[in-house]
């Protein structure tokens, strides 16, 4: 038998010392996966985040997040028709009551924040790093000013039936013509909802009634948005967007989109047929069957 000189022999005990810190660190990048992959826990309730009690929901799960905001007409509660669709489809639902809507308190936002602040606060709560995020009318307008603000959290973009708070004149001339000093004078839901759906749905223009005025009992304090959002802004943008409308929305009627399409590289537009201001509501297995269809692809 032929004898390891001592050269040899310390050659033998570092290759071993070697297979044995692979070995390890295997296992830990192990633990640290099986850490990561763990479901997150269903929960509802507030969230103790730097100047606000945040009411959110959170369907949890393994998959990926899909973060929704609600239009100043609604609540976390005005998602009926998308929780089951997203989380059959997989998807980790999350939504939250903005500051002074449904169950989160009218309390105002400090000067150097915006309504996006909040949500990258609840992110953070969440241990979130990035997500889809998809926000109706008033909410679009949040969905756009965290684009802007943290764009490097987002998979993609979903902006439905929102004027969006574009700055720019010719821009904000076309709404003053669309939205006359009588417009206000309208009934809210003649307003919000299209004519097919409250001609054809009494028993769901009740409910989203009941849930406007269950979501907003006094008018709140209007967060601030951290940007001043202008088209030009918006071509800072780059992360894939889809812009949604219906085709009988008052507010944002379906020529609007071209000035959202024209200046983000990434996007798309898509029309909701029979539909007012409110795709989500009035035409649920639409507004969900597209939007499943943009976030898919990202």
């Amino acid at each position: 038998m032929r004898s390891i000189n001592p050269g040899g022999w310390r050659f033998v005990a570092a290759m071993a010392l070697i297979l044995v810190g692979a070995s390890c660190a295997s296992l830990v990048w192990l633990k640290r996966a099986e850490g990561q992959s763990k479901p997150a826990p269903a929960q509802e309730g507030y969230a103790e985040l730097p100047g606000v009690r945040l009411w959110f929901k959170d369907t949890g799960g393994s998959g990926i997040p899909v973060v929704f905001l609600h239009a100043a007409s609604s609540s976390t509660i005005s998602w009926e028709h998308q929780i089951p669709a997203f989380t059959a489809a997989g998807y980790r639902f999350i939504t939250y009551d903005r500051r002074g809507w449904g169950r989160t308190a009218d309390t105002p936002t400090p000067a150097h924040m915006g309504d996006c602040d909040d949500l990258q606060a609840l992110m953070e709560y969440l241990h979130i790093d990035r997500f889809h995020l998809v926000g109706t009318a008033a909410g679009g307008s949040t969905a756009f000013d965290y684009a802007l603000s943290y764009q490097q959290h987002l998979r993609s973009l979903v902006v439905a039936d929102s004027i969006s708070a574009v700055q720019d004149t010719e821009y904000a001339e076309i709404i003053d013509r669309l939205h006359t000093p009588h417009f206000a004078d309208l009934t809210f839901d003649f307003r919000e909802l299209g004519p097919s759906y409250r001609a054809t749905n009494p028993e769901g223009t009740k409910r989203w009634l009941e849930i406007q005025q269950a979501s907003r009992k006094t008018p709140p304090v209007l967060q601030p948005l951290r940007n001043t959002i202008t088209l030009a802004a918006l071509e800072k943008i780059q992360v894939p967007t889809l812009m949604m409308t219906g085709d009988a929305d008052l507010y944002v009627p379906p020529p609007l989109l071209k000035f959202f399409t024209s200046h983000i590289k990434n996007s798309e537009s898509m029309i909701i047929p029979r539909a007012g201001h409110t795709g989500y509501w009035e035409q649920p297995e639409i507004f969900n069957r597209d939007v499943l269809e943009f976030i898919r692809k990202h």
